[in-house]
């Protein structure tokens, strides 16, 4: 069958450095070139969607993160940003803040969450109940093809958020470390319900796709990327991976195609 009209929603998680921010900007791309409307949504603390699809720090730094935003969490849950022990509202209203926070470049909308607390700035409960609350919107209610870079583990996401993601996929790079937090991504996500979950394995040199493969037994495997230098170049530069490297985009557009595969999914636009 061809794709929906209801975009795909798509979560992307791993331990930090294994590049899934760089596979979620890459996916991004594809996607919109399809002339899909595409909603990349930055849920990690250590937040680089934004530069992996094209924008600047000025243009990142200009613009608000929802959980930054304190006016609009005490507007959402009645309560005050930060502090403990306080009665809000565990349903805020969402629907329309996504176009309010929204920066747009390339044809790809970029929606950033915010960052995690830092030691001593209080209770985060409001902040994340908004949090959870729009990514369950973004996952459950639009039209949009929503790629999420999430972080390692799943904190954002509540029950229902997770079983409506078509795919979750782990990104690891050669090192048990990474194998066991995909081990426990893993865990996390069956537990949540979330039945289609796959791994792509990154920064992966010839002599080691045997092992990659062995210790990743437990998930069907999408793709393996090549160790590459024009993603060190292109962070260094400033440049997007798409717009530096052909060979990666190949690369990952065989990652896209066989998760579409194994969704069922047509390749309508190839």
């Amino acid at each position: 069958m061809c794709s929906p009209e209801k975009g795909f929603k798509i979560a992307i998680s791993g331990k930090g450095g294994v590049g899934k921010t760089t596979l979620s900007a890459m996916l991004c791309f594809l996607y919109a070139k399809e002339g899909k409307t595409v909603l990349a949504v930055d849920a990690d603390p250590d937040a680089n969607l934004g530069l992996a699809l094209g924008l600047t720090t000025r243009e990142l730094e200009a613009s608000t993160t929802i959980a930054q935003d304190r006016k609009l969490i005490k507007e959402r849950t009645g309560a005050e940003p930060g502090t403990s022990g306080q009665w809000f509202s565990l349903n805020p209203k969402v629907d329309d803040i996504p176009e309010k926070y929204v920066i747009e470049k390339n044809g790809i909308k970029l929606l950033q969450l915010g960052m995690a607390p830092a030691g001593g700035s209080g209770c985060y409960c409001p902040e994340n109940t908004v949090v959870r609350s729009l990514l369950n919107h973004l996952v459950l209610d639009t039209d949009e093809t929503v790629i999420v870079d999430m972080e390692a583990g799943l904190e954002h996401m509540g029950r229902g958020t997770a079983r409506g993601v078509d795919a979750f996929i782990v990104v690891v790079e050669p090192g048990q470390r990474s194998f066991q937090t995909a081990k426990n991504t893993v865990t996390l996500a069956k537990d949540l319900g979330v039945e289609k979950v796959f791994v792509v394995a990154n920064k992966v040199r010839p002599e080691q796709e045997k092992t990659i493969r062995e210790n990743l037994n437990f998930l069907p495997l999408l793709g393996i990327l090549p160790y590459s230098p024009d993603a060190v170049n292109a962070d260094l530069t400033g440049n997007t991976l798409y717009e530096l490297s052909p060979d990666m985009v190949s690369q990952v557009k065989r990652i896209k195609h066989n998760l579409e595969d194994q969704l069922q999914i047509c390749h309508c636009h190839d």
